[in-house]
């Protein structure tokens, strides 16, 4: 066979085979298209990664909202209101004239009233006594309301403490808000306590003052009579050894 033979025949192999295999057999590439798909595609994930990092900060929105909700664990309210209740008790303790605008009111129209000349002896010795009764009770009472305080202390500085380490721990801002106010509240109970001492105390001196000035409007009634003729003094033989 000749080289123009071989040709020929080459020729009608390769057509045959052009006619048997089918058209979607074939594989064409086309490089602009692939390219697109991997735009698309990558910009999809870029959408995928922001959902995802969305969908964190919502979480983490919930979670800081779950914190500032959330109530503080510890509580100093049983502890004050036991306090309180202590020195409330001391205060209604008082004895003889206690804090009542009425009972002081008949005290100083009777015991601490001006004494006058229709009074008799024995009245005037019995509203002295009755004057040194009330100043003693009241200094006992002051002693004993600042003895409550004193005792309150303590408590006071153990709940202070925790208060503030409940305070610096807080997770949210209710719970540092709530620490705040029960801060409030020990510190509203210490005035309560100190404006009892004060009372307890301010009693006692007002007791002790009028006391004073009854006995020196007593002594200046009882140097009149003493100098009166005929109500003071008499003089009379005494007979002091048996003869």
């Amino acid at each position: 066979m000749n080289r123009l033979g071989l040709l020929a025949a080459a020729g009608t192999v390769a057509l045959v085979l052009s006619v048997a295999m089918p058209a979607q057999a074939l594989i064409v590439f086309d490089p602009s298209n692939y390219v697109q798909n991997v735009l698309t595609a990558a910009r999809a994930l870029q959408q995928i990664n922001n959902q995802i990092v969305s969908l964190q900060n919502q979480a983490q929105m919930l979670i800081n909202q779950a914190r500032n909700l959330a109530n503080l664990p510890y509580s100093s309210l049983q502890q004050l209101q036991s306090s309180i209740q202590r020195t409330q008790q001391l205060l209604a303790q008082a004895q003889r004239i206690a804090y009542d605008v009425q009972q002081i009111d008949r005290a100083f129209s009777t015991s601490y009233a001006p004494v006058t000349g229709s009074q008799s002896t024995q009245m005037l010795v019995t509203n002295a006594q009755s004057r040194w009764q009330n100043s003693v009770a009241a200094l006992q009472d002051a002693l004993r309301v600042q003895a409550g305080v004193v005792g309150n202390l303590d408590t006071n500085r153990i709940q202070t403490s925790a208060l503030v380490t409940s305070s610096q721990g807080a997770s949210g801002a209710l719970q540092a808000t709530q620490a705040g106010n029960q801060i409030l509240a020990l510190q509203a109970q210490q005035l309560a306590d100190l404006t009892a001492a004060v009372a307890a105390q301010g009693r006692a001196q007002s007791l002790e003052a009028a006391q004073r000035a009854s006995a020196q409007d007593q002594g200046r009634e009882q140097l009149r009579r003493f100098l009166t003729p005929g109500l003071g003094y008499q003089s009379s033989n005494v007979q002091m050894f048996h003869q």
